[in-house]
């Protein structure tokens, strides 16, 4: 049997899940607990684990070198874009398995997380973009705020070249993300200078997406509304149907400074992957693979009632449509299934742009910045620019 081998590897926790026949739903695919137990256990640990780090590289050159009690809600944030690079390009039906080989674009995607400062979206970077926000290094991040620095980094990446859009008002406009998801790329000669650059630092290569005209591969953030005081259980089913989505990335939350990463659904229970973990720093290998064991989380998934979540700790939903025709899905699927809801809706699906609200534009990298992140120009000059941060808390 092709999954005979990792059955034996999962045993310890075949027993985890209850015997039912409720479906289980991870990240858009149904499983069933009594014909596929071991499918549905490779499907949890086919995702990219990231959790607490020690010993890497001091953030900042001489901030703090392990995020270990600050920052889980940037690794969740980490897990839900990893899941859209892998989707983009892997397939959402990629399954890992340990000591396999893999294609050289799952390294290449696990080397963007990398806890180094010269990696795209690394603790380092995703901390130092969050001093814009108004975090200090060592603070701990909402969902909010991971998803706006999410935003701005991405801004930096030729290779997966995506547009992020994180809702407003709990308001997704399908006007505003296809002027930004069909937006050229820039032309101007400044701006190819810095994209080769930037991309030179992190060891690109010239042939990127970046300069390809056509739809960019959408990342969708929403910041759910599911209660004020508590979890109003109107919005649950509505919640989950998020999961049964093809394009579903899951969802950050949790409590006050717990972050978790929700990745699917059994009844009224979420799955999720917990980042509460201290690992040692994992660097790439010369020939650029990674040992990627403690990447992948092959214990037993947690799980958590739908009404235990914080309502004070915002909720943050993701979807990736890598083409159009996936986001005009999603768009038909958001009316049939959560906008039925007359009242008290997760959030709103418009088509046209409010008026009232301020104009739209398509997000662009930056010509001038203050919080480092975005001054990387080259290997060099970021070591240069390590010195020059003042590190408010750790």
């Amino acid at each position: 049997m092709e999954y005979e081998n990792q059955i034996t590897i999962l045993s310890d926790y075949l027993e985890e899940f209850p015997e039912t026949d409720e479906p289980v739903w991870i990240l858009g695919r149904q499983h069933h607990l009594n014909t596929d137990k071991a499918k549905l256990l490779l499907d949890i640990s086919a995702r990219l684990w990231f959790t607490y780090r020690r010993k890497f590289s001091p953030i900042g050159g001489t901030g703090p070198s392990s995020d270990a009690g600050w920052g889980c809600m940037l690794r969740c944030g980490q897990m839900m874009l990893a899941q859209a690079l892998i989707c983009r390009h892997l397939g959402r039906d990629w399954q890992w398995e340990k000591h396999k080989k893999q294609p050289e674009e799952y390294h290449r995607i696990l080397r963007c997380f990398l806890d180094r400062k010269d990696c795209c979206y690394s603790i380092h970077q995703m901390a130092q973009m969050g001093v814009g926000e108004g975090k200090s290094i060592g603070e701990w991040f909402g969902p909010n705020t991971v998803a706006q620095v999410l935003k701005k980094l991405a801004l930096f990446d030729e290779w997966n070249s995506l547009a992020v859009y994180v809702s407003m008002d709990n308001t997704v406009v399908i006007e505003d993300i296809k002027k930004m998801c069909w937006s050229p790329p820039q032309s101007s000669s400044a701006a190819h200078s810095s994209a080769h650059v930037h991309r030179s630092a992190l060891g690109r290569n010239k042939n990127t997406a970046g300069f390809c005209t056509g739809w960019k591969p959408l990342l969708l953030i929403i910041p759910l509304r599911l209660g004020i005081n508590h979890i109003n259980p109107v919005y649950i089913d509505a919640f989950k149907e998020c999961f049964k989505m093809p394009q579903s990335l899951g969802a950050l939350g949790g409590k006050p400074n717990n972050a978790y990463y929700f990745i699917g659904f059994l009844g009224n229970e979420l799955i999720y992957l917990d980042p509460h973990t201290t690992q040692s720093f994992v660097d790439s290998e010369e020939n650029g693979t990674v040992d990627d064991q403690s990447f992948h989380c092959q214990q037993a998934p947690h799980r958590m009632k739908i009404m235990n979540l914080d309502p004070s700790v915002a909720l943050v939903g993701g979807f990736f449509c890598k083409e159009e025709c996936d986001f005009d899905n999603w768009c038909s699927l958001v009316q049939k299934e959560i906008l039925k809801q007359q009242s008290l809706r997760m959030f709103e699906l418009v088509q046209k742009h409010p008026p009232h609200w301020p104009p739209f534009v398509p997000p662009t990298k930056p010509e001038v910045t203050t919080t480092g992140a975005e001054l990387i120009e080259s290997t060099d000059k970021l070591f240069e620019l390590e010195e020059e941060f003042e590190i408010l808390s750790v």
